[in-house]
């Protein structure tokens, strides 16, 4: 049997120890919005359900469970409904404000590049199939509207969330917008 010397023993402990927490700490924290959760669904698993009436986003995973992230959902005259897929698939993505968010905000920069503090899409972005709409991340200072009706049709995501959501979903999984 190989045995290590009791000092080499313990600094193999305390490096391998050091090292999965410094790990762990680099991780993304989990958010407080997402749960697994029971959910009857006859969706597909693998699709994207959002309920704008419960400002919640469903990932279905199967017939009787899902993943369930709080959103915040179109606001009043924004809103929409439907069956669309995922487009395309975004790290950090620069962001030009639609012509309508222009018109409220003329204020705003033609281009907003992706990583700034102040770049509404956040970490990742998932474009639709319908329109300049997306499931994406949000600004530190937007994170207060997770959870309610403001956007300009997007569904807002708290940046840990989008990142889980991100890495479990491919282009063209379906999304199901219901009021």
């Amino acid at each position: 049997m190989n045995r290590l010397p009791a000092a080499r023993k313990f600094a193999s402990i305390f490096f391998f120890g050091a090292a999965a927490m410094i790990g762990a700490a680099s991780l993304p924290q989990a958010a407080e919005a997402r749960a697994f959760v029971h959910y009857h669904s006859d969706l597909a698993p693998g699709t994207i359900l959002v309920s704008e009436h419960e400002r919640r986003l469903y990932l279905i995973v199967d017939q009787d469970d899902a993943i369930e992230y709080k959103v915040a959902v179109p606001k009043a005259g924004k809103e929409w409904s439907g069956v669309v897929q995922i487009n395309a698939k975004y790290v950090a993505p620069d962001w030009t404000p639609p012509e309508d968010v222009k018109h409220d905000h003329p204020e705003l920069p033609e281009v907003i590049p992706g990583g700034a503090p102040n770049n509404p899409m956040g970490v990742r972005a998932m474009t639709l199939s319908e329109g300049q709409v997306a499931i994406h991340g949000t600004t530190q200072k937007m994170r207060a509207s997770i959870g309610s009706a403001a956007s300009y049709g997007c569904i807002r995501m708290l940046n840990e969330d989008i990142v889980d959501l991100y890495d479990r979903v491919a282009v063209g999984a379906t999304v199901v917008m219901t009021p």
